[in-house]
């Protein structure tokens, strides 16, 4: 009688390491599929996210930028602005820098699309190195152009 009971009690007691190893089991098995399927999810949204940022890379067919006058000479922003609207730039808004000493011209990227800066420095052949990056949500915008004092060398090489 006396093997019975301590039969039944190892009976009970491996019962219940194997309920404890079969639940540890199955915790470790959800960590598992919980990281596979967090691995998934970022692999999507690095595919999704680099495909948005192919898509921001192309200029838009239409560029919004306002032209300001950073050199102080009167009526270069308008010169500007008219050679920008015969090639089809939409510009919103024309005005003055807040300083007239600009030396160098610049192209102000204001929706992180640096694309369409790119597009207005093409066109007024200002080297890419005068492209900086002012992201600003306020401004309804893509690209602020600040005319500096070298100006004469850009009117010169401008095509009709």
């Amino acid at each position: 009688m006396k093997e019975k009971i301590s039969s039944k009690k190892s009976a009970v007691k491996a019962s219940a390491q194997n309920f404890i190893l079969n639940s540890i089991i199955a915790v470790l098995c959800l960590i598992i599929a919980f990281m596979i399927l967090s691995l998934v999810t970022k692999f999507q949204r690095i595919k999704e996210s680099e495909s948005a940022g192919a898509k921001k890379k192309r200029a838009a067919d239409i560029v919004q930028l306002e032209v300001l006058n950073g050199c102080g000479v009167m009526g270069v922003a308008e010169k500007f602005t008219e050679y920008l609207r015969k090639k089809n730039f939409d510009v919103v808004q024309v005005g003055n820098y807040r300083s007239f000493d600009i030396d160098s011209t610049m192209v102000i990227d204001r929706t992180g699309n640096t694309a369409n800066a790119e597009k207005v420095a093409g066109y007024l052949g200002i080297n890419n190195s005068n492209i900086i990056q002012h992201i600003n949500n306020d401004y309804f915008l893509d690209v602020t152009l600040v005319i500096g004092k070298d100006y004469g060398q850009l009117i010169s090489r401008l095509p009709n």
